[in-house]
């Protein structure tokens, strides 16, 4: 369910396990998060994720697998 206002302006974010998400831009930014300079409404920063984000498993994960 989708709580925020039809106009709402997001924020692409990615934290330190290279897990992308949205947030908006009324809220402040949570704890290890951070903007990756992409933002737009909804639909367009999700799209966004979706292309970028292809690989779903986090980057610890990945290292350890590497190893």
């Amino acid at each position: 369910m989708n709580y925020d206002p039809a106009d709402t302006q997001f924020h692409v974010v990615v934290n330190a396990e290279q897990q992308y998400s949205i947030w908006p831009e009324y809220k402040a930014m949570p704890a290890g998060w951070q903007e990756i300079g992409i933002s737009g409404d909804r639909q367009a920063c999700l799209a966004y994720v979706s292309g970028i984000w292809t690989d779903l498993s986090r980057r610890s994960l990945r290292d350890a697998m590497a190893e």
